[in-house]
């Protein structure tokens, strides 16, 4: 998995910058991420040839998978027969980056996707992914276990409310972020980092 993570990202592409950047997300966050794109597949990468790599990573920085992303949008991805974000057959759910578990204070953020993760903990608020409301587990609690206040960012449609309201279900310490429209990421590019410092009643860091 390291080889393929590092292979990956030497590979970024220009056109894979100019997407995350349209994201929030600037060379210095793609690179802590580890972020890269699948020009030259590894053994069995061959059907993500093109897409974006976002490995997870252990606490220590190291890989432990990498789902991919295609970079293009709209229903380009049911025209081809495969989804928007795809992983490595057999892989289990995983937390997309829990070194952010082992480096917040007593606040951690839930978010529903790796990008908006990233957004995150570029303003400063300490966030792992749970992709999608079918990928949280009830053994997450124990990993959140420790701390005085789980902030949940749901994206602001039916699935976003269906997640918040399942890991408020199963967590006691968490609390739905309202979004008024679209994700995290929305809201970044939209109003900055003050805007979600604000949602959670922070402020920004000097």
């Amino acid at each position: 998995m390291e080889e393929a993570t590092a292979t990956y990202q030497a590979a970024v592409t220009a056109d894979a910058a100019r997407y995350l950047l349209a994201r929030g997300i600037d060379q210095h966050t793609a690179a802590t991420f580890r972020l890269g794109v699948v020009a030259d597949p590894l053994p069995g990468h061959e059907r993500f040839r093109g897409y974006l790599a976002i490995p997870y990573l252990d606490r220590d920085d190291h890989p432990l998978s990498i789902r991919f992303r295609c970079l293009n949008d709209g229903h380009v991805h049911r025209e081809h027969g495969h989804g928007k974000y795809m992983s490595l057959a057999g892989e289990p759910a995983r937390v997309y980056n829990v070194s952010a578990v082992h480096r917040a204070d007593d606040e951690i953020h839930i978010a529903e996707g790796e990008f908006d993760a990233q957004v995150l903990t570029i303003v400063g608020l300490p966030a792992i992914a749970i992709p999608g409301a079918s990928g949280w587990k009830a053994h997450h609690r124990r990993m959140l276990a420790g701390f005085s206040r789980a902030w949940v960012w749901g994206d602001a449609d039916d699935a976003g409310a269906d997640f918040t309201t399942r890991v408020c279900r199963s967590l006691r310490t968490a609390k739905g972020v309202r979004l008024r429209r679209g994700d995290v990421t929305d809201t970044y590019l939209r109003d900055g980092a003050n805007a979600l410092h604000a949602l959670v009643g922070t402020e920004v860091a000097a």
